[in-house]
């Protein structure tokens, strides 16, 4: 179990890392913490019997782990307020959007910092973290992040911080681009004249088994795209249509969109420049 852990931000990825934390019993909830300006939030967040303030250094001074989920424009404030608080065996796990590693340690003067990229299905255990860490974090503290993010779901230990953005905007984005296009098909199919929750089930259901088909298979998609595209039939039919339409192309474009907004986010909260943590051991390198 962990032996206690703060979380600085009270929204919606904050909870769901303490739902997920309290659902796997890695933590006991009295040693949990979590700080929260607003007093809904935070009578919400005692529900789950973890100790709630509203004073952030109250939260971050005596907790072995502590996890900022604050906006990436609250960032600067909260490191001035931290600053020279924290001790040296004390670990800073940010997930805070954009905001890089040296920005953190810097603001902080802390040098324990690990930097995390998780994704919107790390709410029901089904997500996947991309983190990478200073040099300064121990192998306890690797291991202490790695059992936090597999309570999450997978998890992915890059040696380059380059690549937190490159994941924000493929990972991390990733769920808006899943929905957009079953929300899409949901509304074909209600215009061909299924009821909507008739469509709802037929494309979440083909959805998830496609995937789960694909994974399973360990087939390259386009081998699977081709295996049920027959000459003329319908799938040939609609990919006309979606390659005319440059689906490929739009995809791509707001990936990278996402990536040039993920880089400007960490210029907003501070440093422009890229840290990249040194060697670890090569079990560490990516978690399949």
């Amino acid at each position: 179990m962990l032996d206690s852990i703060s979380f600085i931000g009270g929204g919606v990825m904050g909870e769901a890392m303490i739902v997920r934390l309290l659902s796997q019993k890695l933590v006991n909830p009295t040693k949990i913490t979590a700080s929260e300006p607003r007093q809904k939030r935070r009578e919400e967040l005692q529900n789950y019997a973890i100790n709630v303030t509203a004073d952030n250094r109250e939260a971050a001074r005596n907790s072995r782990v502590v996890v900022f989920s604050v906006k990436p424009q609250d960032l600067n404030h909260l490191l001035a307020e931290l600053k020279g608080l924290l001790k040296p065996e004390q670990l800073v796990l940010s997930i805070v959007a954009g905001a890089r590693v040296k920005t953190i340690s810097e603001g902080l003067a802390h040098n324990a910092v690990v930097r995390v990229m998780p994704n919107t299905p790390a709410q029901i255990g089904e997500g996947i973290s991309v983190w990478t860490a200073t040099p300064d974090v121990s192998q306890d503290q690797l291991e202490q992040t790695r059992t936090i993010l597999q309570a999450l779901g997978k998890e992915l230990f890059m040696e380059n911080e380059k690549f937190l953005d490159m994941a924000t905007a493929v990972s991390g984005t990733g769920p808006t681009y899943v929905f957009l296009v079953m929300e899409a098909m949901i509304d074909g199919a209600v215009h061909l004249g299924f009821p909507r929750h008739v469509a709802y089930e037929l494309v979440t259901e083909t959805m998830r088994g496609s995937i789960m088909y694909a994974i399973k298979s360990g087939k390259h998609p386009a081998e699977l795209r081709n295996m049920v595209t027959s000459p003329g039939g319908t799938s040939a039919a609609a990919l006309y249509q979606l390659e005319k339409g440059s689906l490929r192309t739009v995809i791509s474009r707001a990936i990278w969109a996402a990536y040039e907004r993920s880089k400007s986010l960490g210029d907003v909260t501070g440093d422009t420049n890229l840290t990249t943590a040194t060697e670890r051991p090569k079990n560490l390198h990516i978690q399949d």
